[in-house]
């Protein structure tokens, strides 16, 4: 049964245990984040929609003083300590926050810090998570594994909306919050598993695992200095820039479909687990096959044309229905084949820029392009142009990113044979 599961998913025997603690690592982390994220989208839409760009903003500052911080602790912990830190930093904020709203101090205030708290925590902890996969896993091992690693992120995001529409009306969203720390908790756990397994992986790259070398900006000015790193930048950019005019997009007709907070969040649910389980399936079976059978540049490029093709059909019909249908395949289809296909492109980059600068591309770049595109989107509607008209601005952007994955993908598939030439002269 095993030789035919390991056959089956593309896993050499020997890789399997590694494989299945990243698996549930990762499981962990997303399902942590997904029980609390239908809350965060309904706050989100209380605060008014109209000050949706304000909430952005506040989370790039957030951002912008959070980086500098891991910085400095990658360049003092080495990897089997930082890792572990990071969450342990995370888990002590929720805490502080369920203290908060059990006191019920502030509540306005404490919710809108919340929103803030789970759009930095979201991409702190699943950065985090990749740069470790990156490190500890090789170019060839990660073009077979990563779909499947990247299934028990979806699988804990079928869970989480799950058991937030289980039990949020019987507890209360705030009693949600000790099921995310437990998750976090069992996390590290599996940090500590990967890290013992992968130190006896002769495919594994040779690393002691020692502090992170550079500043605190160390990150940053290697992008700035890197064209290949700009251009996963680029990339990361117009994919954030494409996803916040959607959900503005969604934020707005979700809004004026329902009155009910009740029925918008569980809507938000529903997305979630439809997206979830739909990506689960392409992850097993069919990223590690589609990265064999037509490369990364393709891969890279798929789903950031449909992207375009789902703008242009928003901005024909834009209704509930077109809305809903496009943002579950969207969603699904990074999840599944661009994100894993993304991670690649960091394996054949030196150790430091797989946490530095890999960390302000997902965190920096990542919110600032969240920032500058929710009042770019705030600025159109200002200037009178219809939901249907932004999102026809929106397709030539997703064509521009489908031309950009490309070109990271051909240039991916040259850094790999430089890379395999060095280790065998």
């Amino acid at each position: 049964m095993r030789n035919r599961l390991t056959a089956l998913l593309r896993i050499e025997p020997h890789e399997l245990a590694a494989v299945a603690l990243s698996f549930a690592y990762y499981f962990c982390l997303l399902c942590a984040y997904y029980i609390l994220r239908p809350i965060r989208d309904e706050m989100g839409i209380q605060g008014g929609v109209q000050n949706l760009q304000w909430v952005f903003t506040g989370t790039f500052v957030a951002m912008l003083l959070a980086v500098p911080l891991f910085g400095w602790a990658a360049a003092r912990f080495e990897r089997r300590r930082l890792v572990p830190i990071v969450y342990y930093f995370f888990i002590a904020n929720l805490a502080l926050f369920y203290l908060l709203f059990e006191l019920d101090v502030a509540r306005a205030w404490v919710a809108r810090a919340f929103f803030v708290w789970i759009s930095v925590f979201n991409l702190f902890v699943v950065s985090v998570f990749w740069s470790l996969m990156a490190d500890v896993f090789s170019n060839a091992q990660a073009r077979r594994l990563f779909g499947i690693i990247a299934a028990g992120g979806s699988a804990g995001a079928i869970v989480g909306p799950g058991l937030t529409a289980w039990l949020a009306g019987a507890l209360g969203p705030a009693q949600l919050i000790p099921f995310s720390i437990g998750l976090l908790v069992l996390a590290v756990v599996c940090v500590h598993g990967v890290l013992r397994l992968r130190r006896h992986d002769a495919e594994a790259p040779l690393d002691a695992g020692a502090p992170v070398r550079g500043g605190l900006l160390a990150g940053a000015g290697h992008v700035l200095r890197s064209p290949y790193l700009l251009g996963i930048g680029l990339f990361i950019l117009l994919y954030t820039t494409l996803s916040t005019f959607l959900y503005f997009e969604q934020a707005h007709i979700v809004k004026a479909s329902f009155s009910d907070a009740g029925e918008r969040t569980r809507l938000f649910a529903m997305i979630d687990l439809s997206v979830n389980v739909l990506t689960v399936f392409a992850q097993l079976f069919v990223m590690a096959r589609l990265v064999e059978r037509i490369g990364v540049a393709l891969t890279l490029a798929l789903i950031p044309l449909a992207v375009a093709a789902g703008f242009a059909v928003l901005g024909l019909y834009p209704t509930l229905a077109v809305l809903v249908v496009f943002q579950v395949l969207r969603r699904a289809g990074n999840y599944a084949i661009t994100r894993p296909g993304r991670e690649v492109l960091f394996t054949v980059i030196p150790r430091e820029d797989k946490y530095k600068s890999k960390n302000f591309i997902d965190t920096v770049v990542y919110r600032g392009g969240d920032a500058v595109s929710g009042w770019a989107f705030a600025l159109l509607s200002a200037a009178g142009l219809a939901l249907s008209t932004i999102a026809w601005v929106a397709v030539p952007l997703a064509l521009l990113w489908a031309a950009n994955g490309f070109a990271l993908g051909r240039r991916q598939e040259v850094l790999r044979t430089e890379q395999r030439e060095r280790a065998w002269p």
